[in-house]
């Protein structure tokens, strides 16, 4: 079975061509990735449509695809078929991105956020095979949740279940998906590079500059990377910021798998570069806050498709709604 993967991303959009057999779904073809910031989104997804046919184009003779698959930060609406302003997406509100691949193709297409989509693919192909009951953490730019409960993607009334991100873990603190001390604000690559800001600033103020900030000027260009080197190096208020930002992903890993009670947790993004950093405070926080014997049965993974999750995703939201007879949008 053959499909169209697109995923739309904040910084760069790409298309997909793959192929999916049994368990395995492969990458045939990936279309060069188009820079998206700053651009309307009539113009992107103009381009994006033109891929969408070359790769169509490829197919081989008297194959046809299942249909477009269609990964996004959210907010969207997944039965509408509708992006809907997500913070990293200016000027994409409202946006019907389903009929437009469809009109365009004829043929059907599906809209998933970016957590939902990572969740399918690592539970299909990557470290989630499997298990019944499984939830992916996209850790990159944002913090979010997809959850397998029982063999099935679960997404809530209107396509915006498991939102982990958007939860207040605090009442001051760094600031993610528009709230003060949420666990985004902690958390994502975003978050741990404001904790970096923060603890940074503290130190200069104090007359003890930390070793990756040694003035005010380099504040603004610190981010998880550049604390991730420092931390790795000994610098004590860099080992500090993953101690913070590991304690509150341990808290947030907590309140799932008391909700949940998954098999597995499977995290990508920053946590799978920066797991020995992250993992160790996270791990003790675990084990104080949830349930011991919810926390025994689940195991907490790194995402095993890594630089590939984009591609892999989309393509898996087209494998899962064409097997299942369309569903959602």
């Amino acid at each position: 079975m053959y499909a169209v993967g697109v995923d739309i991303g904040g910084t760069k959009c790409a298309v997909s061509l793959g192929e999916t057999s049994g368990d395995s779904l492969r990458v045939l073809h990936r279309a060069s990735p188009r820079r998206s910031a700053g651009r309307a989104p009539t113009e992107m997804l103009g381009d994006l449509l033109d891929d969408v046919r070359d790769c169509l184009a490829r197919l081989p003779e008297r194959a046809s695809a299942c249909g477009i698959g269609i990964s996004c930060g959210g907010p969207l609406d997944s039965q509408a078929g509708l992006i809907l302003s997500p913070p990293n997406l200016p000027g994409w509100d409202r946006i019907e991105v389903v009929s437009w691949f469809e009109q365009g193709t004829g043929l059907p297409a599906w809209l998933c956020n970016d957590a939902d989509a990572g969740a399918l693919a690592e539970w299909r192909h990557g470290a989630g095979r499997g298990c019944r009951d499984m939830i992916f953490i996209t850790c990159g730019t944002g913090f979010g949740a997809g959850l397998v409960l029982n063999g099935t993607l679960y997404e809530g009334a209107s396509g915006a279940a498991g939102e982990i991100g958007h939860v207040r873990a605090e009442t001051h603190g760094p600031a993610g998906y528009g709230k003060v001390g949420s666990y985004e604000g902690f958390c994502s690559g975003g978050g741990i590079a404001q904790v970096a800001r923060t603890l940074a600033l503290r130190e200069i103020q104090a007359g003890r500059p930390p070793s990756f900030c040694p003035g005010l000027r380099g504040l603004e260009g610190l981010t998880a990377e550049s604390a991730a080197r420092a931390a790795r190096d000994g610098d004590p208020v860099a080992l500090e910021v993953f101690e913070l930002s590991g304690g509150m992903l341990g808290r947030a890993l907590a309140t799932l798998i008391d909700l949940f009670n998954p098999e597995r947790i499977v995290i990508g993004g920053i946590f799978a570069r920066c797991r020995d950093l992250l993992w160790p405070a996270a791990e003790r926080m675990i084990g104080r806050e949830a349930l011991p014997g919810s926390a025994a049965a689940c195991e907490v993974l790194p995402a095993e498709l890594s630089e590939s999750i984009g591609d892999m995703a989309a393509l898996a939201v087209a494998e899962y709604r064409s097997r299942k007879g369309g569903g959602a949008r």
